[in-house]
Protein backbone atom coordinates (compact mmCIF):
# COMPACT_ATOMS: atom_id res chain seq x y z
CA UNK A 1 0.00 0.00 0.00
CA UNK A 2 1.01 3.61 -0.63
CA UNK A 3 1.91 5.24 2.32
CA UNK A 4 2.78 8.84 3.08
CA UNK A 5 2.93 11.83 5.97
CA UNK A 6 4.39 14.81 4.50
CA UNK A 7 8.09 14.76 6.84
CA UNK A 8 7.15 18.24 8.74
CA UNK A 9 9.33 17.65 11.42
CA UNK A 10 12.36 17.18 9.16
CA UNK A 11 11.11 20.06 7.06
CA UNK A 12 11.36 22.03 9.87
CA UNK A 13 14.74 20.60 11.00
CA UNK A 14 16.21 21.87 7.90
CA UNK A 15 14.27 25.37 7.32
CA UNK A 16 14.38 26.79 10.49
CA UNK A 17 17.67 25.09 12.98
CA UNK A 18 20.02 23.96 10.16
CA UNK A 19 19.66 25.77 7.17
CA UNK A 20 18.51 29.79 8.59
CA UNK A 21 15.46 29.88 6.00
CA UNK A 22 14.55 33.18 8.47
CA UNK A 23 17.60 35.02 6.60
CA UNK A 24 15.19 35.38 4.03
CA UNK A 25 12.95 37.22 5.48
CA UNK A 26 15.65 40.09 5.76
CA UNK A 27 15.18 40.44 1.76
CA UNK A 28 13.29 42.71 0.11
CA UNK A 29 10.25 41.13 -1.13
CA UNK A 30 10.48 38.41 1.56
CA UNK A 31 9.44 40.10 4.88
CA UNK A 32 6.72 37.92 5.52
CA UNK A 33 8.76 34.76 4.97
CA UNK A 34 8.61 34.29 8.19
CA UNK A 35 9.43 30.64 10.16
CA UNK A 36 5.46 30.89 10.92
CA UNK A 37 4.44 31.63 7.80
CA UNK A 38 6.83 28.79 6.32
CA UNK A 39 5.61 26.52 8.94
CA UNK A 40 1.54 26.92 8.14
CA UNK A 41 1.75 27.09 4.53
CA UNK A 42 3.53 23.68 4.71
CA UNK A 43 0.98 22.07 6.66
CA UNK A 44 -1.26 23.35 4.35
CA UNK A 45 0.23 21.50 1.97
CA UNK A 46 0.63 18.78 3.45
CA UNK A 47 -2.65 18.31 3.68
CA UNK A 48 -3.70 19.15 0.33
CA UNK A 49 -0.96 16.83 -1.16
CA UNK A 50 -1.81 13.67 1.33
CA UNK A 51 -5.98 14.57 1.23
CA UNK A 52 -6.36 15.02 -2.75
CA UNK A 53 -3.15 14.23 -4.21
CA UNK A 54 -1.95 11.19 -2.90
CA UNK A 55 -5.77 9.16 -3.70
CA UNK A 56 -5.39 10.01 -6.98
CA UNK A 57 -2.06 8.08 -7.47
CA UNK A 58 -2.88 4.71 -8.29
CA UNK A 59 -6.13 6.17 -9.80
CA UNK A 60 -4.00 7.62 -12.58
CA UNK A 61 -1.67 4.77 -13.13
CA UNK A 62 -4.44 2.66 -13.68
CA UNK A 63 -6.43 4.91 -15.98
CA UNK A 64 -3.59 6.65 -17.82
CA UNK A 65 -4.30 9.46 -20.29
CA UNK A 66 -6.82 8.77 -23.16
CA UNK A 67 -6.52 9.88 -26.32
CA UNK A 68 -9.74 10.35 -28.63
CA UNK A 69 -10.25 12.47 -31.64
CA UNK A 70 -7.40 14.96 -31.41
CA UNK A 71 -8.64 15.16 -27.38
CA UNK A 72 -6.45 14.07 -24.65
CA UNK A 73 -8.53 13.30 -21.08
CA UNK A 74 -6.62 13.09 -18.04
CA UNK A 75 -7.69 10.53 -15.68
CA UNK A 76 -10.76 10.40 -13.15
CA UNK A 77 -10.15 13.04 -10.66
CA UNK A 78 -7.14 14.67 -12.24
CA UNK A 79 -8.93 17.82 -13.45
CA UNK A 80 -11.05 18.79 -9.95
CA UNK A 81 -7.48 18.34 -7.94
CA UNK A 82 -6.23 21.15 -10.53
CA UNK A 83 -9.23 23.10 -10.11
CA UNK A 84 -8.43 22.86 -6.07
CA UNK A 85 -4.53 23.48 -6.57
CA UNK A 86 -5.60 26.68 -8.59
CA UNK A 87 -8.08 27.79 -6.23
CA UNK A 88 -5.98 27.61 -3.23
CA UNK A 89 -3.14 29.05 -4.73
CA UNK A 90 -0.40 26.50 -4.37
CA UNK A 91 0.82 26.80 -7.81
CA UNK A 92 1.75 30.57 -7.10
CA UNK A 93 3.60 30.35 -4.10
CA UNK A 94 6.68 31.73 -5.53
CA UNK A 95 5.37 34.12 -8.49
CA UNK A 96 5.50 37.46 -9.20
CA UNK A 97 2.95 39.44 -7.40
CA UNK A 98 2.72 41.14 -10.89
CA UNK A 99 0.90 38.48 -12.35
CA UNK A 100 -1.14 37.15 -9.40
CA UNK A 101 1.56 35.35 -7.69
CA UNK A 102 1.96 35.39 -3.87
CA UNK A 103 5.73 36.79 -4.11
CA UNK A 104 7.48 34.03 -1.43
CA UNK A 105 10.40 32.31 -1.76
CA UNK A 106 11.08 29.64 -3.98
CA UNK A 107 12.78 27.88 -0.91
CA UNK A 108 8.71 27.13 -0.21
CA UNK A 109 7.79 26.25 -3.55
CA UNK A 110 10.60 24.03 -3.31
CA UNK A 111 9.10 22.04 -0.12
CA UNK A 112 6.09 21.96 -1.12
CA UNK A 113 6.91 20.60 -4.49
CA UNK A 114 8.45 18.03 -3.15
CA UNK A 115 5.30 16.90 -1.22
CA UNK A 116 3.93 16.93 -4.50
CA UNK A 117 5.83 14.42 -5.83
CA UNK A 118 5.66 12.25 -3.09
CA UNK A 119 1.85 12.02 -3.38
CA UNK A 120 1.45 12.27 -7.25
CA UNK A 121 4.83 12.40 -9.44
CA UNK A 122 2.29 12.27 -12.60
CA UNK A 123 0.32 15.29 -11.53
CA UNK A 124 3.07 17.70 -10.49
CA UNK A 125 4.17 18.01 -14.04
CA UNK A 126 1.68 19.86 -15.21
CA UNK A 127 1.97 23.10 -12.74
CA UNK A 128 5.99 22.51 -12.74
CA UNK A 129 6.24 23.29 -16.53
CA UNK A 130 3.59 25.98 -16.08
CA UNK A 131 6.15 27.89 -13.67
CA UNK A 132 8.94 27.16 -16.19
CA UNK A 133 7.40 28.42 -19.03
CA UNK A 134 6.06 31.58 -16.85
CA UNK A 135 9.53 32.20 -15.39
CA UNK A 136 11.18 31.71 -19.22
CA UNK A 137 8.41 34.43 -20.36
CA UNK A 138 8.74 36.80 -17.66
CA UNK A 139 13.26 36.73 -18.40
CA UNK A 140 13.11 37.31 -21.73
CA UNK A 141 10.36 38.38 -24.09
CA UNK A 142 8.99 41.58 -24.98
CA UNK A 143 6.66 43.43 -22.46
CA UNK A 144 3.59 43.09 -24.98
CA UNK A 145 4.25 39.09 -24.63
CA UNK A 146 4.27 39.26 -20.73
CA UNK A 147 0.91 41.16 -20.51
CA UNK A 148 -0.78 38.93 -22.67
CA UNK A 149 0.98 35.48 -21.13
CA UNK A 150 1.73 35.77 -17.58
CA UNK A 151 -1.39 36.90 -16.10
CA UNK A 152 -3.12 33.64 -17.12
CA UNK A 153 -0.22 31.35 -16.54
CA UNK A 154 -0.23 33.65 -13.13
CA UNK A 155 -3.41 32.38 -12.37
CA UNK A 156 -3.37 28.65 -13.58
CA UNK A 157 -5.79 29.11 -16.42
CA UNK A 158 -3.28 28.85 -18.70
CA UNK A 159 -0.65 26.03 -18.68
CA UNK A 160 2.76 26.29 -20.80
CA UNK A 161 5.05 23.24 -22.04
CA UNK A 162 8.41 23.30 -23.65
CA UNK A 163 8.72 21.62 -27.33
CA UNK A 164 12.57 20.68 -27.94
CA UNK A 165 12.50 17.42 -28.58
CA UNK A 166 12.10 16.08 -32.54
CA UNK A 167 12.07 12.15 -33.74
CA UNK A 168 15.63 12.54 -34.86
CA UNK A 169 17.09 14.62 -32.16
CA UNK A 170 17.34 14.83 -28.57
CA UNK A 171 19.94 16.60 -27.32
CA UNK A 172 22.12 17.39 -30.00
CA UNK A 173 19.07 19.88 -30.83
CA UNK A 174 21.02 21.56 -33.57
CA UNK A 175 19.83 19.08 -35.72
CA UNK A 176 15.96 20.15 -35.07
CA UNK A 177 13.97 20.96 -38.63
CA UNK A 178 11.13 22.71 -37.08
CA UNK A 179 11.22 25.71 -39.11
CA UNK A 180 9.82 29.45 -38.47
CA UNK A 181 8.67 31.49 -41.72
CA UNK A 182 8.53 35.27 -40.47
CA UNK A 183 4.96 37.32 -41.38
CA UNK A 184 4.35 40.86 -42.76
CA UNK A 185 2.96 41.50 -39.04
CA UNK A 186 5.88 40.50 -37.03
CA UNK A 187 4.34 37.26 -36.01
CA UNK A 188 5.76 33.98 -37.38
CA UNK A 189 4.32 30.64 -39.04
CA UNK A 190 5.65 27.02 -37.21
CA UNK A 191 5.65 24.13 -39.38
CA UNK A 192 7.08 20.67 -38.02
CA UNK A 193 6.73 18.02 -35.36
CA UNK A 194 7.77 17.48 -31.88
CA UNK A 195 7.71 14.81 -29.91
CA UNK A 196 7.82 13.34 -25.97
CA UNK A 197 5.82 17.23 -25.18
CA UNK A 198 4.62 16.63 -21.58
CA UNK A 199 1.56 18.48 -20.75
CA UNK A 200 1.61 19.05 -25.07
CA UNK A 201 -2.33 18.06 -24.45
CA UNK A 202 -4.95 17.89 -21.86
CA UNK A 203 -8.28 18.98 -20.29
CA UNK A 204 -6.87 20.94 -17.19
CA UNK A 205 -6.54 24.03 -18.18
CA UNK A 206 -8.47 26.74 -20.88
CA UNK A 207 -5.58 26.82 -22.89
CA UNK A 208 -1.63 25.49 -23.73
CA UNK A 209 1.12 28.01 -24.35
CA UNK A 210 3.79 25.92 -26.09
CA UNK A 211 7.74 27.46 -26.65
CA UNK A 212 8.89 26.16 -29.14
CA UNK A 213 12.45 25.75 -30.66
CA UNK A 214 12.60 26.39 -34.18
CA UNK A 215 15.07 27.75 -37.12
CA UNK A 216 14.29 30.95 -39.31
CA UNK A 217 14.88 30.75 -42.97
CA UNK A 218 18.70 32.23 -42.54
CA UNK A 219 19.42 30.77 -39.71
CA UNK A 220 23.25 30.22 -39.11
CA UNK A 221 23.94 25.65 -38.15
CA UNK A 222 23.88 24.08 -35.37
CA UNK A 223 22.73 25.53 -32.14
CA UNK A 224 23.47 29.04 -32.72
CA UNK A 225 20.70 29.05 -35.39
CA UNK A 226 17.89 28.24 -32.96
CA UNK A 227 14.90 30.44 -32.00
CA UNK A 228 12.28 30.76 -29.41
CA UNK A 229 8.83 31.12 -30.14
CA UNK A 230 5.40 31.16 -28.15
CA UNK A 231 2.66 29.01 -29.93
CA UNK A 232 -0.36 29.30 -28.02
CA UNK A 233 -2.99 26.39 -28.77
CA UNK A 234 -5.55 29.06 -28.82
CA UNK A 235 -4.89 32.52 -30.07
CA UNK A 236 -5.37 35.69 -27.62
CA UNK A 237 -8.01 37.98 -29.01
CA UNK A 238 -7.92 41.09 -28.73
CA UNK A 239 -8.48 41.18 -24.70
CA UNK A 240 -5.98 38.75 -24.13
CA UNK A 241 -8.57 35.92 -23.51
CA UNK A 242 -8.80 33.03 -25.41
CA UNK A 243 -9.90 33.48 -29.15
CA UNK A 244 -9.84 30.87 -31.89
CA UNK A 245 -7.83 27.79 -32.08
CA UNK A 246 -4.44 28.35 -33.58
CA UNK A 247 -3.15 25.24 -36.28
CA UNK A 248 -1.18 23.12 -33.75
CA UNK A 249 -2.64 19.45 -32.88
CA UNK A 250 -2.01 16.44 -31.12
CA UNK A 251 -1.51 13.58 -33.39
CA UNK A 252 -0.91 11.06 -30.49
CA UNK A 253 0.21 10.65 -26.69
CA UNK A 254 3.00 8.33 -26.11
CA UNK A 255 1.97 4.33 -24.17
CA UNK A 256 4.54 4.75 -21.52
CA UNK A 257 6.22 2.66 -18.86
CA UNK A 258 5.07 5.21 -16.06
CA UNK A 259 3.67 8.25 -14.94
CA UNK A 260 0.84 7.35 -17.19
CA UNK A 261 -1.68 10.23 -15.41
CA UNK A 262 0.70 12.70 -17.40
CA UNK A 263 0.17 13.56 -21.10
CA UNK A 264 3.29 12.93 -23.41
CA UNK A 265 2.23 13.86 -26.72
CA UNK A 266 3.20 14.25 -30.48
CA UNK A 267 2.54 17.71 -31.26
CA UNK A 268 1.88 18.70 -35.01
CA UNK A 269 2.90 22.49 -36.13
CA UNK A 270 1.14 23.39 -39.34
CA UNK A 271 2.15 26.88 -40.13
CA UNK A 272 1.09 27.62 -36.61
CA UNK A 273 0.99 31.14 -35.77
CA UNK A 274 4.12 32.04 -33.37
CA UNK A 275 5.50 34.83 -31.58
CA UNK A 276 9.29 35.46 -31.25
CA UNK A 277 10.72 35.60 -27.89
CA UNK A 278 14.08 37.80 -27.24
CA UNK A 279 16.43 37.81 -30.09
CA UNK A 280 16.61 35.64 -33.40
CA UNK A 281 19.15 32.94 -32.90
CA UNK A 282 19.52 33.02 -29.62
CA UNK A 283 16.38 30.25 -28.30
CA UNK A 284 18.51 28.02 -26.92
CA UNK A 285 20.10 30.22 -24.27
CA UNK A 286 17.00 31.17 -23.09
CA UNK A 287 15.16 27.48 -23.09
CA UNK A 288 17.68 26.98 -20.70
CA UNK A 289 16.21 29.66 -18.43
CA UNK A 290 13.00 26.73 -18.43
CA UNK A 291 15.47 23.80 -18.72
CA UNK A 292 17.84 24.89 -16.04
CA UNK A 293 14.37 25.25 -13.49
CA UNK A 294 13.36 22.02 -14.83
CA UNK A 295 16.27 20.05 -13.69
CA UNK A 296 15.91 21.24 -10.54
CA UNK A 297 12.16 20.48 -10.15
CA UNK A 298 13.07 16.79 -11.89
CA UNK A 299 15.71 16.39 -8.81
CA UNK A 300 12.32 17.00 -6.76
CA UNK A 301 10.71 14.20 -8.09
CA UNK A 302 13.58 12.16 -7.34
CA UNK A 303 13.41 13.29 -3.70
CA UNK A 304 10.03 12.89 -3.45
CA UNK A 305 9.22 9.08 -5.00
CA UNK A 306 12.13 8.71 -3.11
CA UNK A 307 10.73 9.49 0.26
CA UNK A 308 6.94 7.91 -0.33
CA UNK A 309 8.53 4.33 -1.35
CA UNK A 310 10.97 4.80 1.85
CA UNK A 311 7.89 5.58 3.71
CA UNK A 312 5.77 2.80 2.26
CA UNK A 313 8.36 0.14 2.78
CA UNK A 314 8.85 1.19 6.52
CA UNK A 315 5.18 0.66 6.77
CA UNK A 316 5.07 -2.57 5.47
CA UNK A 317 8.23 -3.67 7.04
CA UNK A 318 6.58 -3.01 10.31
CA UNK A 319 3.61 -4.82 9.74
CA UNK A 320 4.65 -8.06 7.69
CA UNK A 321 6.06 -11.16 9.83
CA UNK A 322 8.29 -13.10 8.50
CA UNK A 323 10.85 -15.56 9.97
CA UNK A 324 12.16 -15.04 13.68
CA UNK A 325 14.35 -12.83 15.16
CA UNK A 326 18.62 -13.66 14.65
CA UNK A 327 19.18 -12.53 18.15
CA UNK A 328 15.79 -12.71 19.96
CA UNK A 329 13.86 -14.98 17.98
CA UNK A 330 13.73 -17.98 21.19
CA UNK A 331 12.35 -15.03 23.20
CA UNK A 332 9.31 -14.39 21.00
CA UNK A 333 5.69 -16.05 21.90
CA UNK A 334 5.20 -15.19 18.25
CA UNK A 335 5.53 -17.38 15.07
CA UNK A 336 7.18 -14.76 13.51
CA UNK A 337 8.95 -11.52 13.73
CA UNK A 338 7.88 -8.29 11.88
CA UNK A 339 10.75 -8.05 8.86
CA UNK A 340 11.69 -4.92 10.33
CA UNK A 341 13.77 -6.93 12.73
CA UNK A 342 16.23 -8.46 10.30
CA UNK A 343 19.31 -6.63 9.53
CA UNK A 344 18.87 -6.97 5.64
CA UNK A 345 15.44 -5.16 5.64
CA UNK A 346 17.08 -2.72 8.37
CA UNK A 347 19.84 -1.85 6.02
CA UNK A 348 17.96 -1.25 3.00
CA UNK A 349 15.46 0.83 4.86
CA UNK A 350 18.14 2.84 6.47
CA UNK A 351 20.23 3.26 2.74
CA UNK A 352 16.49 5.15 2.00
CA UNK A 353 16.45 7.09 5.09
CA UNK A 354 20.09 8.57 5.00
CA UNK A 355 19.82 9.31 0.76
CA UNK A 356 16.63 10.97 1.32
CA UNK A 357 17.10 12.71 4.35
CA UNK A 358 20.70 14.11 2.91
CA UNK A 359 19.48 14.86 -0.62
CA UNK A 360 16.66 16.61 0.96
CA UNK A 361 19.13 19.27 2.86
CA UNK A 362 21.43 19.80 -0.41
CA UNK A 363 18.15 20.48 -1.91
CA UNK A 364 16.94 22.93 0.41
CA UNK A 365 19.77 24.60 0.63
CA UNK A 366 20.53 25.30 -3.18
CA UNK A 367 16.53 26.71 -3.35
CA UNK A 368 17.78 29.47 -0.27
CA UNK A 369 20.90 30.33 -2.72
CA UNK A 370 18.07 30.36 -5.37
CA UNK A 371 16.60 33.12 -3.33
CA UNK A 372 19.31 34.78 -2.15
CA UNK A 373 20.74 34.68 -6.19
CA UNK A 374 17.05 36.51 -6.90
CA UNK A 375 17.24 38.87 -3.96
CA UNK A 376 20.05 39.96 -2.19
CA UNK A 377 21.19 43.95 -2.37
CA UNK A 378 24.84 42.96 -2.84
CA UNK A 379 25.75 42.28 -6.33
CA UNK A 380 28.31 39.96 -5.43
CA UNK A 381 26.33 37.72 -3.03
CA UNK A 382 23.88 37.28 -5.70
CA UNK A 383 26.75 36.05 -8.12
CA UNK A 384 28.41 33.90 -5.87
CA UNK A 385 25.14 32.47 -5.11
CA UNK A 386 23.64 32.02 -8.28
CA UNK A 387 27.27 30.27 -9.33
CA UNK A 388 26.48 27.69 -6.26
CA UNK A 389 22.80 26.91 -7.87
CA UNK A 390 24.87 26.49 -11.36
CA UNK A 391 27.38 24.18 -9.61
CA UNK A 392 24.44 22.26 -7.83
CA UNK A 393 22.20 21.80 -10.81
CA UNK A 394 23.15 18.95 -12.46
CA UNK A 395 24.34 17.29 -9.32
CA UNK A 396 20.74 17.97 -7.83
CA UNK A 397 18.97 16.47 -10.73
CA UNK A 398 21.07 13.16 -11.52
CA UNK A 399 22.16 12.31 -8.20
CA UNK A 400 18.73 13.06 -6.24
CA UNK A 401 16.73 10.94 -9.58
CA UNK A 402 19.14 8.22 -9.19
CA UNK A 403 18.48 7.70 -5.25
CA UNK A 404 14.86 8.17 -6.15
CA UNK A 405 15.44 4.82 -8.44
CA UNK A 406 17.15 3.14 -6.43
CA UNK A 407 14.91 3.66 -3.25
CA UNK A 408 11.82 2.50 -5.74
CA UNK A 409 13.54 -0.72 -6.46
CA UNK A 410 14.65 -0.89 -2.59
CA UNK A 411 11.18 -0.35 -1.78
CA UNK A 412 9.96 -3.17 -3.77
CA UNK A 413 12.57 -5.72 -2.76
CA UNK A 414 10.97 -5.56 1.01
CA UNK A 415 7.64 -5.69 0.04
CA UNK A 416 9.06 -9.14 -1.99
CA UNK A 417 6.82 -10.75 -4.00
CA UNK A 418 3.76 -7.93 -2.71
CA UNK A 419 5.67 -5.09 -4.54
CA UNK A 420 6.41 -6.76 -7.69
CA UNK A 421 2.83 -7.06 -8.53
CA UNK A 422 0.62 -4.07 -9.11
CA UNK A 423 -1.81 -4.69 -5.94
CA UNK A 424 -0.28 -3.02 -3.29
CA UNK A 425 0.67 -0.04 -5.72
CA UNK A 426 4.49 -0.21 -5.17
CA UNK A 427 6.09 -1.19 -8.23
CA UNK A 428 4.72 2.11 -9.98
CA UNK A 429 7.13 3.48 -8.16
CA UNK A 430 10.15 1.57 -10.09
CA UNK A 431 8.15 2.94 -13.03
CA UNK A 432 7.58 6.52 -12.49
CA UNK A 433 10.92 7.13 -10.84
CA UNK A 434 12.54 5.71 -13.91
CA UNK A 435 12.04 8.99 -16.35
CA UNK A 436 13.38 11.15 -14.37
CA UNK A 437 16.83 9.74 -14.87
CA UNK A 438 16.24 10.31 -18.81
CA UNK A 439 14.15 13.51 -19.08
CA UNK A 440 15.57 17.31 -19.14
CA UNK A 441 18.39 15.83 -20.29
CA UNK A 442 19.84 11.95 -18.97
CA UNK A 443 22.09 12.23 -16.15
CA UNK A 444 24.95 11.25 -18.58
CA UNK A 445 24.50 14.64 -19.28
CA UNK A 446 24.14 16.12 -16.60
CA UNK A 447 27.62 14.64 -15.50
CA UNK A 448 29.26 15.83 -18.78
CA UNK A 449 27.75 19.33 -17.97
CA UNK A 450 29.60 18.98 -14.87
CA UNK A 451 32.72 17.93 -15.69
CA UNK A 452 33.00 19.50 -18.56
CA UNK A 453 31.77 23.22 -18.52
CA UNK A 454 30.68 23.65 -14.67
CA UNK A 455 34.31 22.51 -13.23
CA UNK A 456 35.98 25.05 -15.90
CA UNK A 457 33.56 27.59 -15.58
CA UNK A 458 35.70 31.18 -15.03
CA UNK A 459 38.80 29.34 -14.12
CA UNK A 460 37.35 27.21 -11.31
CA UNK A 461 35.82 29.94 -9.43
CA UNK A 462 32.21 27.66 -9.07
CA UNK A 463 34.02 24.86 -7.63
CA UNK A 464 35.10 27.14 -4.80
CA UNK A 465 31.73 28.11 -3.61
CA UNK A 466 31.42 23.90 -2.66
CA UNK A 467 34.73 23.17 -1.74
CA UNK A 468 35.81 26.63 0.28
CA UNK A 469 33.14 25.97 2.99
CA UNK A 470 33.41 22.48 3.02
CA UNK A 471 37.12 23.02 3.97
CA UNK A 472 36.51 25.96 6.42
CA UNK A 473 34.00 23.38 8.35
CA UNK A 474 36.30 20.27 8.20
CA UNK A 475 38.98 22.52 10.44
CA UNK A 476 36.47 24.35 12.15
CA UNK A 477 35.37 21.25 13.81
CA UNK A 478 38.26 19.05 13.26
CA UNK A 479 38.58 19.24 17.28
CA UNK A 480 35.18 18.27 17.83
CA UNK A 481 35.05 15.52 20.09
CA UNK A 482 31.51 15.23 19.55
CA UNK A 483 31.81 14.54 15.83
CA UNK A 484 35.32 12.72 15.83
CA UNK A 485 33.64 9.75 14.73
CA UNK A 486 31.88 10.76 11.63
CA UNK A 487 34.42 13.90 10.53
CA UNK A 488 37.23 11.08 9.78
CA UNK A 489 35.00 9.39 6.68
CA UNK A 490 34.04 12.72 4.76
CA UNK A 491 37.40 14.68 5.49
CA UNK A 492 39.25 11.66 4.05
CA UNK A 493 36.50 11.45 1.09
CA UNK A 494 36.17 15.26 0.51
CA UNK A 495 40.54 15.00 -0.05
CA UNK A 496 39.98 12.47 -2.32
CA UNK A 497 37.06 14.33 -4.44
CA UNK A 498 39.61 17.61 -4.87
CA UNK A 499 42.81 15.32 -6.09
CA UNK A 500 40.01 13.81 -8.26
CA UNK A 501 39.27 16.50 -9.62
CA UNK A 502 42.47 18.03 -10.46
CA UNK A 503 43.17 15.01 -12.38
CA UNK A 504 40.25 14.84 -14.12
CA UNK A 505 41.16 18.65 -15.38
CA UNK A 506 44.83 17.78 -15.89
CA UNK A 507 43.78 14.40 -18.04
CA UNK A 508 40.68 16.48 -20.10
CA UNK A 509 42.68 19.31 -20.98
CA UNK A 510 44.76 17.24 -23.67
CA UNK A 511 42.00 14.39 -23.94
CA UNK A 512 38.18 15.09 -23.47
CA UNK A 513 37.05 11.79 -23.48
CA UNK A 514 39.48 10.82 -20.62
CA UNK A 515 36.86 13.98 -18.55
CA UNK A 516 33.64 11.94 -20.58
CA UNK A 517 34.91 8.69 -19.16
CA UNK A 518 34.50 9.10 -16.03
CA UNK A 519 31.95 12.02 -15.83
CA UNK A 520 29.23 10.09 -14.15
CA UNK A 521 31.64 8.47 -11.39
CA UNK A 522 32.66 12.04 -10.69
CA UNK A 523 29.24 13.19 -10.45
CA UNK A 524 27.94 10.64 -7.92
CA UNK A 525 31.19 10.98 -5.89
CA UNK A 526 30.87 14.82 -6.03
CA UNK A 527 26.90 14.21 -4.89
CA UNK A 528 27.89 11.61 -1.96
CA UNK A 529 30.80 14.13 -0.12
CA UNK A 530 28.15 17.18 -0.71
CA UNK A 531 25.21 15.22 1.22
CA UNK A 532 27.85 14.10 3.82
CA UNK A 533 28.69 17.69 4.19
CA UNK A 534 24.87 18.33 5.01
CA UNK A 535 24.62 15.14 7.41
CA UNK A 536 27.68 16.83 9.07
CA UNK A 537 25.97 20.17 9.54
CA UNK A 538 22.80 18.39 10.74
CA UNK A 539 24.79 16.18 12.53
CA UNK A 540 26.30 19.35 14.45
CA UNK A 541 23.18 20.85 15.26
CA UNK A 542 21.38 17.22 16.92
CA UNK A 543 24.65 17.00 18.89
CA UNK A 544 23.62 20.80 20.11
CA UNK A 545 20.31 20.04 20.87
CA UNK A 546 20.91 16.62 22.84
CA UNK A 547 23.25 18.30 25.32
CA UNK A 548 20.92 21.23 26.08
CA UNK A 549 18.52 18.00 26.57
CA UNK A 550 15.71 19.45 24.58
CA UNK A 551 12.48 18.12 24.98
CA UNK A 552 12.63 16.91 21.17
CA UNK A 553 15.42 14.45 21.81
CA UNK A 554 14.67 11.87 20.04
CA UNK A 555 14.76 13.35 16.70
CA UNK A 556 18.16 14.69 17.36
CA UNK A 557 19.20 10.82 18.55
CA UNK A 558 17.90 9.57 15.11
CA UNK A 559 19.31 12.41 13.11
CA UNK A 560 22.59 12.00 14.72
CA UNK A 561 22.58 8.14 14.14
CA UNK A 562 21.60 8.35 10.77
CA UNK A 563 24.47 10.29 10.03
CA UNK A 564 26.58 7.94 11.26
CA UNK A 565 25.16 5.35 9.39
CA UNK A 566 25.80 7.80 5.90
CA UNK A 567 29.31 7.96 6.90
CA UNK A 568 30.03 4.40 7.59
CA UNK A 569 28.00 2.51 5.10
CA UNK A 570 27.40 5.02 2.03
CA UNK A 571 29.93 7.20 1.95
CA UNK A 572 32.86 4.83 1.66
CA UNK A 573 31.32 4.25 -2.12
CA UNK A 574 33.19 7.36 -3.32
CA UNK A 575 36.58 4.86 -2.31
CA UNK A 576 35.70 2.59 -5.19
CA UNK A 577 34.59 5.63 -7.35
CA UNK A 578 37.49 7.19 -7.14
CA UNK A 579 39.81 4.18 -7.93
CA UNK A 580 37.36 3.75 -11.26
CA UNK A 581 38.05 7.59 -11.69
CA UNK A 582 41.66 6.78 -11.90
CA UNK A 583 41.45 3.99 -14.35
CA UNK A 584 40.62 6.51 -17.18
CA UNK A 585 39.25 6.23 -20.10
CA UNK A 586 41.12 3.29 -21.05
CA UNK A 587 39.00 0.40 -19.83
CA UNK A 588 36.23 2.15 -21.90
CA UNK A 589 37.30 3.41 -24.84
CA UNK A 590 39.87 0.76 -25.90
CA UNK A 591 37.61 -1.98 -27.38
CA UNK A 592 36.85 -2.26 -30.73
CA UNK A 593 33.66 -1.30 -32.47
CA UNK A 594 33.06 -4.72 -33.64
CA UNK A 595 33.37 -6.39 -29.94
CA UNK A 596 29.70 -4.42 -28.79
Amino acid sequence: MQTYSAPLRDMRFLLHEVLNAKQLSTLKGFEDATPDVFDAILEEGAKFCENQLLPLNTVGDKEGCKFENGVVRTPTGFKEAYDSFIENGWHSISGDPTYGGQGLPETLSFVFEEMVCSTNFAFGVYPLLSRGAATTIAAHASQRLKEIYLPKLGDGSWTGTMCLTESHCGTDLGLIKTKASPNDDGTYQISGTKIFITAGEHDLSKNIVHLVLAKLPDAPEGVKGISLFIVPKFLPDINGERGSRNTVSCGSIEEKMGIHGSSTCVLHFDEAKAWLVGKEHSGLKMMFTMMNGARLGVGLQGLGIGEVAYQSAAAYAKERRQGKSIKKGKESLESADAIIVHPDIRLMLLHAKALNEGARALAYETAIQIDISNKHENAVIRQNADEYVQLMTPIIKAFLTDNGSQTANLAVQIHGGHGYIREHGIEQFIRDARIAQIYEGTNGIQALDLVGRKLGMNTGRLLRHFFHPVASFLEENKTNEDLKDIIKPLSSSFNQLQQITLLIAKRGLSDPEEAGAVATDYLRAFGLVAVGYMWLKMARIAIEKINDDNEDDLFYVDKLNTASFFMKRILPETAGLFLKIKAGKATVMSHRLDAF
